[in-house]
């Protein structure tokens, strides 16, 4: 099975603006709330980075700014326009920055959310959207869920035809994905330690977001005994663990864990497969965990089933940063990218 490397070019330019058309007056969210959808979407709040991303890659026109201002080497990968648009803060999360008179002063048609669907954040959701008036949806953040979200921002906006074409190009690349590691036995897959943090020792245990995609690839993450979120470890439990392969999002670690005779016991170090994910503009494990990490099961599947996965990540890169982020690197740029830059 092959990826439609078509359908990742076709829409390579596509900003889409549409305009709003009818549609219902209400749609259930991610969490099952009920949500009315605004007559008209021109500007809308991201609650936070995930859903900054995900509105920006469906209607990026809409989006009023960025939890976090996008640094310069983040912003060459993005619309320039869209892209620079102002820090207007968060509203939930660690660091949550933007209070009611802020948010108000925006004017936004709508809040969106994506990430977590559990009771604090409904509670936060229907909070917000009392004091407010404004509509303030919830968008499952789980990566399972990803093709839904995509169809439900598409319908909350009226940009229903722009939803549901990245919905099924998410869909696509899962079920490639998916297919072809469904031949690996359980016993033959690689058991995988994620490092966070310059020192490695910061760790998603089973089930975390953080880890979503590598435990999705079938890897067997060996933190995954334990259920919970991140988690700081000792190194002495890594080399208890010994992973197959490491997965890191920090480029001090990767650069000096070969050279650190701490980490030589670690069969992952000796065999050298310790790999630092591409990150730029986000990250495509985690970092934010949203439609980012969609490329990083593509680069993911290389790294720990390499001869089932024969695709070309430079055109990998190229197709879903056309489609997606509406602007189409140069060698230089993917360079940047697969190098982990950033």
């Amino acid at each position: 099975m092959t990826l439609d490397r078509r359908r990742f070019i076709a829409a390579a330019s596509a900003v889409v603006a549409c305009p709003a058309v009818a549609r219902a007056s209400t749609v259930t969210d991610g969490a099952g709330r009920t949500v009315a959808v605004p007559r008209s979407v021109e500007r809308v709040f991201p609650a936070g980075p995930p859903a900054a991303i995900v509105l920006y890659t469906l209607a990026p026109e809409t989006l009023l700014g960025w939890p976090r201002a996008n640094r310069a080497e983040e912003l060459a990968y993005l619309d320039p326009v869209i892209g620079s648009r102002p820090e207007v803060g968060r509203l939930t999360g660690r660091g949550n920055t933007t209070n009611l008179e802020t948010l108000l002063q925006l004017r936004p048609d709508l809040i969106v959310d994506v990430g977590s669907v559990a009771r604090t954040f409904v509670e936060t959701a229907d909070r917000i959207q009392a004091q407010t008036g404004l509509p303030y949806a919830l968008l499952d953040g789980r990566f399972d869920r990803i093709a839904e979200s995509y169809r439900l921002l598409g319908a909350l906006t009226g940009r229903v035809a722009r939803g549901e074409d990245l919905a099924r190009r998410c869909e696509d690349v899962v079920r490639t994905c998916l297919s072809r590691i469904a031949t690996v036995p359980p016993a033959s897959r690689p058991r995988v330690y994620y490092a966070r943090g310059p020192r490695g020792l910061e760790t998603g245990l089973g089930g975390s977001i953080n880890v979503e995609t590598i435990e999705f690839m079938g890897a067997r993450n060996v933190a995954g005994d334990t259920r919970g979120g991140l988690a700081t470890v000792s190194l002495e439990q890594v080399l208890a663990w010994d992973p197959d392969v490491i997965v890191t999002i920090d480029r001090t670690f990767a650069s000096t864990v070969r050279d650190d005779p701490a980490w030589r016991g670690v069969t992952a170090v000796r065999q050298g497969r310790v790999h630092l994910s591409p990150k730029l503009p986000f990250g495509w494990v985690d970092f934010p965990p949203s439609i980012n990490r969609i490329p990083g099961l593509l680069w993911l599947g290389k790294i720990l089933y390499p001869s089932l996965f024969p695709e070309d990540l430079r055109a990998v890169t190229r197709d879903f940063y056309a489609a997606f982020y509406h602007r189409t690197p140069d060698e230089a740029g993917i360079d940047a990218v697969l190098d982990g830059r950033g």
